[in-house]
This record gives C-alpha cells, structure tokens and sequence, in this order.
C-alpha cells in the first residue's frame, strides 16, 4: 500500500467545516461506534461504542455509590393511570409515548406505556417501602433503557430508545432533597469534565425548559465544536408534587404524616455524541483516555528479518501494560502498512500509540505519539508504564484545555435581540443575555433565532441589567444557544 493511499484514506470523512452533521455521521460509521437498526429512530451499539458507555458507567456508579446511593431495577411498562396522577408530567411526555394495547392476542384492560422516565413506577413503589422518617433518606438509582418517540433523531445524541441512569430519592424535608439535588449536579460536573475532558456550564433552568413536574430543574451544559449545546446532565427538585400524587408518607420525628420531598437525575448515552462532537478533528475522533476503549495502540514495526524479536517484545511490553491496568491493544499484522495503521488508530481516537522498531529495541526505547497534539516522545522501555500513565494525563488536560479554549472563544455577550442574530450569524456559539422573566420574550428569542435558553448560570462571566427583547430590568442573566 503506497504512502499516498496510507495518507488519503480520512478523506472519506467530510470536514467539520464543511458539513458538521456529515463529519459527526462518517466519524461514528468508520470508527464502527454504532449501525442504524430496522426500527426508525432505534441504533446499535457496536462494541467500541458500547464500551465507551461500559467506561462511563463504571466511572459513574462509582462516584453514585461513593455518594450513599443504591442500584436498583424497576418495570419498563407503566399503566397508563400512573401517568394521570401527576398532570403537568403526563402532559410533558405525551407526545413521546409509545403505548402497548395489546398482549398475547388479547386487549389490555389499561394501555401500559414504554418507560420514558420511571418517576411515576417509582413513586408508586416507594409509598409501600416508606412508613417512617427512619426510612428517609431513600437514595436509589436504576441503569435501563426508556423510549421516547422522536420526531428527529441523531445517533447517540436523540434516539427514539437510548440507555441511561436515573436516580431517585426520596428526603424527610425541602433542604435535604436540596442539597442532594445540587450534590448530584456536582456529581454530573465532576464526571463531565475531569473524565470525558468536557467543561461545562452549570445552572439552573427556566420554568419552560425545566423538566416536567419538577419544582427546579439544574443542568450541565457543553459546547460542540460547531457551536452547538449539548444538555450534558439534569437533576431535579420535584418538591412533594410526586408525593401527593403518589401518596408517599412517612412518620415524622414529631409523630405527624408528611409528606417526602423527592428528587430525579439522570444522564444518557447522548454523552458519547457529546465528546465526539466537543473532541473529534478533521481526522476522526479523539477520545478521553478515562473511558476509551483502547487506551494504547501498539504497533511494531521493521524488516521481516526482526519481526520476530520485535514481536516478542512488543509481547513482553503488553504485558507490563496490562498488569498496570491500561487498555492496550497490539497491531502485529503484516500484511497492512505501518502507515496505514497510524491512520486508522488515529482516526478511532485511540489516546497513544506506541511505535517499536528494532533500532528502538536496540537502543531499550520506543516511541509514545500522542493523539491530541501529534508529538512524538522517545521513551525508556525501562519506565514504560510510568512514561504512559503521564502521558494519559496529558491528554486528558490537553483535551480539555482545548474544549475550554473554543468554549471561551465561542461564548460572547449581547444586549439586544437584534445582536444576538447576528452574533450566531456570524459566529457560532453561546450567547449570554439579561432576561426579564417573561416567557413571551423567551420564546420570542426561539422564534426569531432558533436558539432557547439553556440555563441561568450560576457564575456568569457578566452580569446582565437589560432584558434583551423588551429592555425592561433584567431579572436574570442567561446562556441563549441553538442546541441539539
């Protein structure tokens, strides 16, 4: 295979520049992350697409479970009356419900619909486990899959079925569930940005893009390469509404009936389209060495008549890698061109590759190569594991300093309507503006720019004074962007 055609092969991906959406699509076909299924608006996760959520999992129920909380697994059908006892909840998810009405040849009595969130399920069953405050906290949280019925789908980032996790937990008083509403935000934050390398925005939401039923509802935001925000993670304070519809009681300290006060979060797989998108070059992805699959990519290389002793080696390094829990791989084909490999290693995101040659066995080296900046450092193999560990750091804080970098440079302020359709005319991103608290001038701001507000953050780069439609006094400063 000549050195053109090794270089030439990434041209099948459509540059970011010219057609994000096309980018994002060829990048997660040739990395073999997913495949479309039969069902519409339904995919497959291949197996480097579904570790990656393996990684985040793993990573996730550590930091849930350090946290007090316990998995749990509930019912994916609901009746349908389950949904009627909290209104406001059922009148948010109606339009996505996809309802079974018949089984086993027969009409059911009550239609049951697919999970689409199990605040309903659940809030039925902690009625019969909570009786006094000594059952309080109740901090449960469920790994599945719901099914909303998109109208538009994107893989991983909005797909009619999608896998998540889902927390609930049910507190003796308003300030408890509070305070594990924020914990969970700071759980969320703490993930997002020191293992998937992404910075965020963190905030609360506006009463019309607050969850359905919620009293608050808080959010993570991240910023995709074209400009785009991406809602990295959500928790909710539902105060007693769920409660009261679901009759969830307990036996106060002062011998009286109360009623629990409870609390919802959760994140999904729309996390993986979320670091292509904050991450991934012109050349493919560029995955965060904390959940990639493949950590390390060995490659030997030289002249038949070494391959044997290099292999050996090669072998011997694996090893060493392993035992110090790294995820490494070998390339030892021969039939495929060093080059290429470099390419296609480069193209699936792997953090490192290793190249070893026989002049490098010689002189008891190889040579590191990271996927972030390209650089090539010569390393002793006597030092291996330590020599790669760093390295692993590196390009985390490297990606991350590179997400924050265009975060800061995409991320402007606007004082009127007009300023912000021009700003995201003419550059991408996020737009800070005062808003007066009306909904009419939030949606006038959708209406006539495409972009919604994604949060009111908790420490604005400015503080706002005006409301950008109608120039009254502000009663919030708030992040404006077209979103996913």
């Amino acid at each position: 295979m000549s050195k053109d055609k090794d270089k030439g092969f990434v041209t099948e991906i459509t540059p970011q520049g010219e057609d994000f959406s096309r980018w994002y699509i060829d990048v997660i076909k040739k990395a073999e992350l997913m495949d479309y299924s039969p069902v519409r608006g339904c995919i497959v996760f291949r197996p480097d697409g579904y570790e990656l959520w393996e990684n985040m999992q793993r990573e996730l129920d550590r930091r849930f479970k350090d946290t007090g909380h316990r998995n749990a697994y509930f019912p994916l059908f609901i009746p349908e009356s389950f949904f009627q006892k909290e209104k406001e909840h059922v009148e948010g998810f109606n339009p996505e419900l996809p309802w079974v009405t018949e089984a086993g040849g027969e009409k059911l009595e009550e239609r049951l619909a697919i999970r689409p969130t199990s605040e309903t399920m659940i809030g039925h069953m902690y009625a019969k486990w909570i009786n006094s405050y000594r059952d309080l906290p109740l901090l449960i949280n469920q790994w599945a899959n719901v099914v909303r019925w998109e109208k538009r789908t994107l893989p991983f980032l909005r797909t009619s079925e999608f896998l998540w996790q889902e927390g609930h937990t049910a507190h003796e008083d308003e300030a408890d569930a509070r305070k594990e509403t924020m914990t969970m935000l700071d759980v969320y934050t703490d993930f997002v940005e020191n293992v998937l390398a992404i910075p965020v925005i963190k905030g609360q939401k506006t009463p019309s893009e607050r969850f359905a039923g919620a009293v608050d509802t808080y959010s993570i935001e991240a910023m995709m390469r074209d400009g785009r925000a991406v809602q990295a993670g959500t928790s909710h304070y539902l105060g007693t509404k769920f409660a009261v519809a679901f009759d969830i009681k307990y036996l106060s300290r002062e011998n009286t009936q109360e009623y629990c006060h409870t609390t919802s979060w959760g994140v999904s797989t729309r996390l993986i389209g979320a670091l292509i998108m904050v991450h991934g070059d012109d050349r493919g992805l560029m995955i965060p060495p904390k959940v990639a699959p493949t950590q390390v990519m060995m490659i030997p290389i030289g002249p038949p008549k070494t391959r044997e002793q290099v292999i050996a080696k090669t072998d011997e390094l694996f090893a060493e890698l392993k035992k110090a829990g790294i995820r490494v791989r070998v390339d030892d084909r021969s039939d495929v061109s060093p080059g290429w490999k470099f390419n296609e290693y480069e193209m699936r995101g792997i953090p490192i590759r290793l190249e070893l040659g026989p002049r490098d066995l010689e002189n008891g080296v190889c040579v590191l190569v990271s996927r972030v900046t390209g650089e090539k450092k010569q390393v002793p193999l006597d030092n291996l594991v330590a020599e790669v560990q760093t390295m692993l750091d590196e390009v985390h804080q490297q990606m991350f300093d590179r997400a924050l970098k265009f975060q800061q440079e995409h991320f402007f302020s606007v004082d009127t309507l007009d300023e912000l359709k021009a700003k995201l005319e003419e550059k991408r991103g996020f737009a800070l503006a005062g808003w007066c608290g009306s909904e009419a001038c939030e949606k006038q701001v959708k209406e006539e720019t495409g972009a919604t507000s994604r949060n009111i953050p908790f420490e604005p780069f400015e503080k706002k004074h005006k409301c950008l439609v109608c120039g009254d006094a502000a009663e919030h400063t708030v992040v404006f962007a077209r979103a996913y």
